[in-house]
């Protein structure tokens, strides 16, 4: 764990001291477990101070959770003891067919926390996730308000910490033994090589065996073959406008009540799209459906920070892929940053955040943006060549 954070590129990047677990529910069986996920939201660990402070009431008891409904599933990422202790009971109620359709990951996972506000915090999560995905390592991203979180399995720890050595990044151990500041000395976006930055933040794992490839070209080629060879393609719901906001970072009781009433609301009314982060440093973040806002209190009661933007999602319904298979967001955002960052257009940067459920891919665009998205995404698609073989883990 990095307990003093360091800036990379004007962020602040740490590990959370956290095992964690992702949950896959189908949608058909998501009123089943309503109850454990509601119960999830409301946990608390009964301390009324942290490090000799007084708890915050907007601040989370665990390191990290979040609850994503999408238009493919429910994914439940929270840590392994609480996924044994609320949902495991449920599934072991469920008939056979239901049982085997709900999805535990065996691994657990550990949480990098790259925080920091603007525009360019999906490219400084490419520029961190580079030196992982030339190392074969299987990743997660979700983004969520204030920050965002990279996944990355917490047996292979050391290797993340070697790999990003190894491209660059230093590690110091902090005073009391128990982690390590990172900073990046050698960033590409120091160097301002878009390139190799954006480009390289293909977060393929290769089948037991096969060697990884040698080249950020040759990821994104196996990328594209793969969602070709399955049928995968990008798809944009026009009528699901998106909104990201927060929580208002207030102790009034009544104000964390109010948000907490419209989130219950909200999960309740069987979202289209909700995504929810919590943390113990930041208040509640979420993706929604635009229409869910009316769950909750106006704005003018200062119950939600809101950005202005709508957002589309462009999904890529994983579910086609193998069994070991959990996604390939990273190589397609990757690409989108060659085809309409910087370099590509001479537009300014592309905008654009991320999130990696189950068995889905998110990127989620702005409105203005989502029609040369969608359309850099199925060119690609289009150019893909048959015959070379992947498989993909993580987002």
């Amino acid at each position: 764990m990095m307990e003093n954070s360091m800036i990379l590129l004007n962020a602040q990047v740490q590990f959370l001291e956290t095992k964690l677990a992702i949950v896959h529910i189908p949608l058909h069986l998501y009123s089943h477990f309503i109850q454990p996920i509601l119960r999830l939201l409301t946990l608390t660990d009964g301390a009324d101070e942290v490090d000799g402070l007084p708890r915050r009431k907007w601040a989370y008891p665990n390191a990290f959770t979040n609850i994503s409904v999408t238009t493919i599933e429910c994914s439940v990422v929270c840590p392994r003891r609480l996924v044994d202790e609320l949902f495991r009971p449920l599934i072991e109620r469920l008939d056979a067919k239901a049982k085997q359709a709900v999805i535990i990951s065996n691994d657990d996972f550990v949480v990098i926390q790259v925080g920091g506000e603007g525009m360019e915090a999906g490219q400084r999560v490419l520029d961190l996730t580079a030196p992982l995905a030339l190392a074969g390592i299987s990743i997660f991203f979700i983004t969520s308000y204030y920050s965002d979180f990279v996944l990355v399995p917490y047996n292979s720890k050391s290797t993340v910490i070697s790999a990003l050595e190894e491209r660059g990044f230093a590690f110091e151990p902090v005073s009391n033994g128990h982690g390590a500041n990172m900073t990046n000395v050698s960033s590409p976006l120091h160097s301002h090589n878009r390139n190799s930055s954006s480009s390289s933040s293909i977060d393929l794992l290769q089948s037991p065996g096969t060697p990884p490839p040698a080249t950020v070209a040759e990821w994104q080629t196996k990328t594209f073959s793969t969602l070709h060879r399955h049928d995968i393609l990008p798809l944009v719901d026009e009528s699901l406008e998106l909104r990201t906001c927060a929580g208002y970072r207030s102790d009034s009781a009544d104000i964390h009540d109010a948000i907490q009433l419209g989130i219950f609301k909200c999960l309740l009314t069987n979202p289209r799209f909700m995504s929810i982060t919590l943390t113990q440093t930041d208040t509640v973040s979420l993706t929604l459906d635009q229409e869910l806002l009316s769950q909750f209190p106006s704005s003018g009661e200062g119950i939600l920070l809101q950005n202005d933007q709508t957002y589309f999602a462009i999904v890529f319904d994983l579910r086609k892929l193998p069994e070991e298979s959990t996604g390939i967001i990273c190589g397609v955002a990757g690409r989108l940053l060659d085809r309409l960052g910087d370099e590509g257009q001479g537009e300014g940067t592309f905008n654009m955040s991320y999130l990696s459920t189950a068995r889905t891919g998110n990127v989620i665009v702005r409105e203005d943006e989502v029609g040369e998205a969608l359309e850099a995404l199925i060119e690609e698609e289009a150019m893909s060549v048959d015959g070379i073989n992947v498989v993909a883990n993580g987002h």
